[in-house]
């Protein structure tokens, strides 16, 4: 690919993350970045539920041992190492939010750095916001430029991949740099791009996720120090991102728009916990539970059409082993909704996913299938009841989506669900307030104050 390209496309979308100013992001966009803000938030505080969340956290303490950065819902770690933790906190529980033409997830990369650098500077909710715009547009226009499908067929990951060049971007718009020192930083994001499916079905994916945040903030910290570094890495002839990963890409999509198009607004985000593309299934099996009095005991037969992406990835799991198969099974999703009207984490504790009903229905009464008619994460549902009745419904637009946008107030109340016993109600009140008024927020320092849960809360939760 010619030397040209390779810097009208890196470089371009280097000075557009350097540039970029709070006046640049239309209101709507800058409402958006607010709503993944507190639901990034929402899946911090929840994160200390996760099966894993005190291996990572174990990690995160050795990194180093100053204590100058924030972990939500927790007490203080370094820079890296709350970096590291308050990015898994996010993606712990398997309810962030996710990027679909790439299936990454976007916000445990982008937001903890974020934080944790305008913690570390005393910056304000105005710098936030615009990092976060920034952030969030770098990572989704590098993702439109990778031809996805040829990269998904050679096992790469989205996250790990592309999370670090959002997450240098962030960080990068926090430190002001000019745009050169910002390829820069995008060429050390990309020299630490790693992740593949070989990890599919454990919680090593999240794992892509947490690393990725820490990568951008290492390779934005060393553009600072003006380290040498490839200013063209998207599309370098030999080892660029789209050409190694993706047989050259589609570069002109990433820059297609850039500036007037804002693709982060693509960014969807999840109301209930499990993957993200069964979020079409979990629509449609609440647009039924809602409308129809169904006895899951008086239920035949549930029959779910996906994707053949979804399909391949949820349908297998009519018999999972623990919670995080739980997460992921179509399956248990139809079992436990149709019983239990409801889908939290509640709903993926052992004493819910191991009962022996649940687990009978899963996998014998739930029927899971492709059909190629159906695209990304749609979903047809059909439940059947023992005297011949049927119901269905179809989704269209998983909510969450941007056709289907969760309300302000929903992210709220998924905040005020996960934060109660960790934060006190009035901190909870104050940081939605927060949020809310973003870019009249000053010191992020004293937003992070209270993201902080109480001695006694940590104790309880250990």
């Amino acid at each position: 690919m010619a030397r040209d390209i390779a810097i009208d496309v890196t470089q371009a979308l280097a000075k557009f993350a350097a540039t970029l100013r709070y006046d640049d992001i239309p209101p709507r966009v800058r409402e958006h970045c607010k709503n993944l803000l507190l639901d990034t938030l929402a899946c911090a505080v929840a994160g200390r539920l996760g099966e894993e969340t005190r291996q990572v956290a174990a990690l995160a303490a050795g990194l180093a041992q100053s204590k100058e950065s924030s972990v939500i819902g927790g007490a203080h770690l370094s820079l890296a190492g709350a970096t590291l933790l308050n990015a898994y906190l996010v993606t712990a529980v398997t309810m962030c939010d996710v990027y679909r033409p790439t299936l990454t997830h976007v916000t445990p990369e982008v937001i903890p750095p974020a934080l944790a650098i305008a913690e570390r500077d005393g910056r304000a909710g105005r710098d936030l916001l615009t990092a976060i715009a920034a952030g969030c547009e770098v990572t989704t226009r590098i993702g439109l430029g990778l031809d996805y499908p040829k990269f998904r067929a050679r096992g790469w990951h989205g996250p790990g991949v592309i999370g670090p060049f959002g997450a240098a971007a962030a960080v990068g718009s926090l430190l002001g740099f000019d745009a050169d020192t910002m390829a820069r930083a995008l060429g050390l994001a990309g020299s630490q791009a790693a992740g593949t499916f070989a990890a599919w079905g454990t919680p090593t994916v999240k794992f892509h996720q947490c690393r990725g945040a820490l990568s951008g903030v290492m390779a934005a910290l060393l553009a600072e120090q003006q380290f040498v570094a490839t200013r063209e890495f998207l599309t370098a002839k030999d080892g660029g991102l789209y050409n190694a990963y993706a047989d050259g890409g589609n570069p002109d999509a990433a820059l297609a728009g850039l500036g007037k198009h804002w693709e982060l607004e693509r960014i969807a985000m999840r109301l209930w916990p499990s993957a993200s593309l069964i979020q079409g299934l979990t629509t449609a099996l609440f647009d039924i539970v809602e409308k129809h009095e169904i006895d899951a005991t008086g239920v035949r037969k549930v029959r779910i059409a996906l994707s053949q992406n979804a399909y391949t990835m949820h349908g297998g799991f009519g018999s999972y082993r623990a919670k995080f198969e739980a997460l992921l099974s179509a399956h248990y999703a139809a079992a436990v909704i149709l019983h239990d009207r409801a889908l939290t984490l509640a709903q993926f504790e052992p004493g819910r996913y191991d009962d022996p009903k649940l687990r009978r229905f899963a996998a014998e009464r739930v029927d899971v299938r492709a059909d190629a008619a159906i695209g990304d994460a749609q979903a047809d549902v059909e439940v059947e009841t023992a005297d011949g009745a049927i119901v269905s419904a179809h989704c269209e637009h998983p909510l969450g989506s941007l056709d289907n946008p969760l309300s302000r107030t929903q992210i709220e109340n998924k905040f005020r669900t996960y934060a109660k016993g960790l934060l006190p109600d009035a901190a909870t009140a104050e940081i939605i307030g927060a949020v809310d008024r973003l870019e009249d927020f000053g010191s992020i320092r004293n937003l992070m104050t209270l993201l902080r849960a109480t001695a006694r809360a940590m104790a309880a939760a250990e």
